[in-house]
């Protein structure tokens, strides 16, 4: 796991980059995750290996699971839990209709709630037409507040 302080922004910031985790796949400067003093912010997370490749293509349930298992790590990372998340955003691919949106969200969400706490964050969930490459699902990103002391 790395775990940084960034140099030039002070103290209260660092930088969250587990290693093996999923990557780009051309060299970039984003970061998985920042802990800015009590609060986490985790990017995007995508179902991706750490070469970038699709993990569990055309599996909402896969790549919802995977994907949440890699917010989990980022989370740790920074010394955060699902406990400490206030808000997640959501965005998911799906072309269906009618019932079918339904029965696919609701997937989803089932394996999603594995990981909430009760009451959990808030939360938005956007259906669009794609993410960063084709076989992508679902990307999710996080903001958790920790504790005064932790």
């Amino acid at each position: 796991m790395s775990a940084e302080t960034s140099t030039g922004r002070g103290p209260e910031w660092q930088r969250v980059q587990p290693e093996g985790h999923w990557d780009w796949s051309i060299p970039t400067p984003w970061t998985q995750g920042w802990r800015v003093g009590n609060m986490v912010f985790v990017g995007g997370q995508l179902s991706a290996d750490e070469n970038g490749n699709v993990v569990g293509e055309g599996d909402i349930e896969v790549q919802t699971r995977n994907v949440f298992n890699h917010i989990t790590t980022i989370l740790e990372g920074a010394g955060a839990t699902w406990q400490d998340v206030v808000r997640v955003n959501t965005y998911y691919c799906f072309e269906g209709k009618g019932d079918e949106v339904r029965e696919y969200w609701e997937k989803m969400t089932r394996v999603r709630l594995e990981f909430l706490p009760d009451p959990g964050p808030v939360g938005t969930a956007v259906r669009v037409n794609g993410l960063m490459y084709d076989g992508f699902l679902i990307e999710v990103d996080c903001i958790a507040i920790l504790p005064e002391g932790r």
